[in-house]
């Protein structure tokens, strides 16, 4: 194919100062030649994912953004709580790119059968540094997508999909039957949603609003449970007790979330079984995967002593599952990418637009249910 590639191209970078400031910037560097094992890659969509988010503004405050530049070299800039300067020790000075996973048109191949193989092809592909308008990666590790699908479709099928096939494999691997799932209206909890129904899993979704409570419902959940609700704890028990849920993937992170769903999963285990002073002798397990509530978190200790609370992260996980499990949740991926893990989009915007403090004040809320996605070819 003739694709006309510049010498120099946009990457998104995220540096954070010793003087406490963080700064957005848009640098020019040399478009990388592929290897003979390797692909270019024109990126067209990048989501901003939680975990992206996480090294993009770090601790800052978006609130304190400010812009300086010309429109087209713009220059955010934040403050960083001092407090939380040490938590960030180890990437200070440090012009960091960002942006996990994307996809995007293979625009030149190196000369090794497997590469030339995807040139023109339309792929997914993750390992950071995609917030750029080019990337060379392995061919290898490239998700060809299926015929008709944009890069928008395939943009998201490594962290969401992966990360909700991952709790369901992992589930079946420690010995439980049924999963709890906080934040559970985002895009990985509706794609969770679909793979339980699909697949015959008991779960049950923690929700923070009737409207979200309801989106669920829309496609199929059966036990969904909002937090806001003066009946929380009546309804999480008895959704525990229906489908037996004895492991939980708690996106929140923080406050008394994870020690509710403990005290409900312990109660639904001492149902009908003799006392014991020591509890339940039922493992009950909360993996935190997420931080959308940066309190500490708070354990009441009233499910007896057979628990844990941990974290979880998907790719220590496919490490742990070697590439050939993983391989074959990738091939179910994209078997399923209209279906099951369809991801729906807010707002698509350019690199310069992700540096906007408006646009930034949006995207950096982390709600539940809005996804941005970046198109680097914008502008």
């Amino acid at each position: 194919m003739t694709t006309q590639i510049p010498q120099n191209a946009l990457q998104l970078r995220s540096l954070i100062k010793t003087s406490g400031v963080l700064e957005l910037s848009l640098a020019r560097i040399p478009v990388p030649e592929p290897g003979p094992n390797e692909v270019l890659v024109q990126v067209q969509a990048s989501p901003i994912n939680p975990s992206d988010l996480g090294l993009l503004l770090g601790p800052a405050d978006p609130a304190t953004a400010t812009q300086t530049g010309a429109a087209d070299d713009p220059v955010t800039t934040f403050t960083v709580p001092a407090a939380a300067m040490a938590f960030v020790a180890a990437r200070v000075d440090q012009s960091l790119p960002v942006g996990n996973e994307g996809a995007g048109l293979v625009v030149k191949a190196g000369a090794a059968p497997e590469a030339q193989a995807l040139l023109g092809k339309t792929v997914a592909i993750i390992g950071g540094e995609l917030y750029a308008q080019y990337r060379v990666v392995k061919a290898a590790d490239c998700l060809v997508l299926p015929e008709g699908a944009s890069a928008a479709d395939g943009a998201s099928c490594f962290v969401n999909p992966l990360t909700a096939l991952g709790m369901v494999e992992t589930m079946r691997r420690e010995g439980h039957t049924a999963l709890v799932h906080t934040a559970a209206a985002s895009n990985l909890g509706q794609m969770l949603v679909k793979i339980c129904l699909k697949d015959g899993v008991g779960l049950v979704n923690i929700v923070r609003s009737p409207a979200q409570a309801e989106t669920l419902r829309a496609i199929g959940a059966v036990h969904v449970v909002d937090s806001s609700a003066d009946s929380f704890k009546d309804d999480l028990l008895a959704a525990v007790k229906s489908t037996g849920a004895t492991l939980a993937f708690d996106a929140i992170g923080g406050g008394r979330l994870a020690s509710q769903i403990l005290s409900a999963m312990e109660v639904a285990a001492n149902s009908g079984a003799a006392y014991s002073r020591y509890g339940s002798t039922t493992h009950k397990q909360v993996y935190m995967y997420g931080m959308l509530d940066t309190r500490p978190v708070e354990l009441a200790r009233n499910y007896g002593m057979a628990w844990g609370v941990g974290g979880w992260l998907l790719t220590p996980f496919l490490m742990k599952i070697g590439r050939e499990a993983g391989q074959k949740l990738r091939e179910r991926v994209v078997a399923e990418l209209k279906t099951t893990f369809a991801s729906h989009y807010t707002r698509t915007i350019s690199l310069r637009q992700a540096l906007d403090p408006a646009v930034i004040a949006a995207y950096g809320k982390r709600a539940t249910g809005e996804k941005y996605l970046i198109d680097p070819s914008l502008g």
